[in-house]
């Protein structure tokens, strides 16, 4: 299972990007809305969850979570109580953690980079307290940052590499013609 997390203000390409990529591999993936469950993107595209937080079994097993940027949707990530358990959750059982754009800042804030290749959208890049900095989209053991919408399309296929392995990254590029 791969929770993602949606707050009013995220980036709608990071979340839905992904979001069809593992539903492609068959992986089962659910939207967990913030606060709502239905939740408007940085562009004002608004996006009916799975499930509100409210709604979320706090104790279900995952794979990994997944947190899209945008503003001010990567702040109210931050603020969550319920994104802050999954994210301890996720280090303490050793879990996948995706971040894209503003949302690294989540996981520099909480010490989690330190020692690691990180990404983020440029500016950001002070809040990735202890991190070498990357580009585009880095893996660096269990956590896999991205540096913006634009690079939405290969943070899927990490994601998709680490959860189902190379073969089906392969297979979803070549059938997505990228």
């Amino acid at each position: 299972m791969v929770y993602m997390f949606l707050a009013d203000g995220f980036e709608e390409i990071e979340a839905l990007c992904p979001l069809d990529f593992l539903r492609r591999a068959g992986v089962e993936a659910k939207t967990v809305g913030i606060g709502n469950k239905v939740i408007c993107g940085s562009h004002s595209i608004k996006v009916e969850c799975d499930m509100t937080e409210c709604e979320l079994d706090k104790n279900a097993p995952f794979d990994m979570i997944i947190l899209p940027g945008g503003m001010p949707g990567s702040v109210n990530l931050d603020n969550s109580k319920t994104v802050d358990h999954f994210i301890r959750r996720a280090t303490e059982e050793d879990k996948f953690i995706s971040a894209i754009c503003a949302a690294p800042f989540i996981l520099g804030k909480r010490g989690l980079l330190e020692g690691k290749e990180a990404t983020c959208y440029p500016g950001f890049e002070k809040e990735l307290l202890g991190a070498k900095i990357g580009t585009g989209v880095v893996r660096d053991g269990k956590i896999i940052t991205g540096c913006a919408m634009g690079k939405s399309h290969d943070f899927a296929l990490e994601i998709i590499e680490a959860l189902c392995g190379k073969e089906m990254r392969e297979k979803l590029k070549k059938s997505v013609l990228y």
